[in-house]
């Protein structure tokens, strides 16, 4: 048996009554319109599944879930019910707006309904991959959301949702966030702190946004400018140990791409061949310690919508 046989024979160890495709989770409204010189590419959403349709090896093996709404009771489980009705009923103020970076898109009921279906895609991701071991979602990763507050580009905590929701509703005890984004998860970290039930870890580049870090259960500050083999050497001293001590019952991948070389709004060296690299890693560690994984896309800025559909979609082929 191949190596990749039995590796994919390892994600799916469940009954056989249950499928044996990877589950992928998308909406169509995950994108909505959008001024198209703004700095956030809210088409990657789209982008990324137009893509991953032209893919021969991804349609052979997927299976396609759509979310829905999540109840409001999920989401005011993580945030402060008076900022997130506020956001619900157009009502946040400027300065807030101006935090999170869409400003005059804030307040437009396409924007609300997409940031709400991509907390009820993690959720939903968060439980495919409880069922069977891996699950994928096409959006998520929003970690600058705090509880009262959102910022960066990000307005609810998905991964802080999905994590409450597991905890609550799928009797899961023990969750790791896994943040590979290049900034780092601030709000998550804010959100979870003093929670031994959810280990936050987050490696980042220390000399980007936020400039005023969190504190995670575990930081690694990856220095900028470093590239594939110093990367994947600290990312293989961290995980490891991080499994084998904390044992969660499920992780919460965030996949961003903004590490790579030529990204925007990082500042490492990462090649593509180092993103594939780093996404396998995390996968094929989490799956033959048997802890489930369920992946977001997370951050990736690019003014070629097709390369950066490209770069986001290595999570899914990986």
């Amino acid at each position: 048996q191949s190596p990749r046989k039995k590796l994919a024979d390892e994600y799916m160890c469940v009954s056989p009554s249950v499928s044996r495709r990877l589950p992928l989770v998308y909406h169509p409204h995950y994108s909505c319109s959008w001024p198209p010189k703004h700095r956030f590419p809210m088409s990657k959403f789209a982008d990324l599944h137009a893509f991953l349709l032209t893919q021969p090896s991804v349609l052979a093996t997927a299976s396609w879930h759509q979310p829905e709404l999540p109840p409001h009771a999920w989401v005011e489980a993580v945030h402060e019910r008076e900022y997130y009705r506020a956001f619900l009923g157009s009502r946040l103020g400027d300065a807030e707006a101006r935090r999170i970076g869409f400003r005059e898109q804030l307040s437009r009921p396409e924007l609300i309904r997409r940031t709400r279906l991509e907390v009820g895609g993690t959720v939903l991701t968060a439980k495919l991959a409880l069922r069977h071991g891996l699950a994928c979602n096409l959006a998520g990763g929003t970690h600058h959301a705090h509880a009262g507050a959102g910022s960066g580009f990000t307005i609810l905590n998905d991964l802080a949702v999905a994590a409450a929701y597991v905890r609550k509703h799928e009797g899961v005890s023990r969750v790791a966030v896994v943040d590979l984004d290049v900034h780092q998860g601030d709000g998550t970290a804010t959100l979870f702190e003093g929670d031994g039930s959810v280990f936050t870890l987050s490696m980042h580049c220390g000399a980007n946004f936020p400039f005023r870090k969190a504190r995670s259960d575990l930081d690694i500050d990856v220095p900028s400018g470093t590239a594939d083999a110093g990367y994947l050497r600290l990312l293989r001293e961290t995980l490891p140990t991080m499994l084998r001590r904390f044992r969660p019952e499920l992780v919460l991948y965030d996949a961003g791409v903004d590490v790579w070389e030529g990204d925007g709004l990082g500042h490492l060296k990462l090649s593509h061949a180092g993103i594939w690299s780093r996404d396998r890693y995390v996968i094929e560690t989490c799956v033959r310690s048997g802890v489930p994984i369920a992946c977001v896309i997370g951050g990736g800025y690019d003014r070629d919508p097709l390369a950066l559909a490209r770069r986001h979609a290595l999570l899914h082929r990986a």
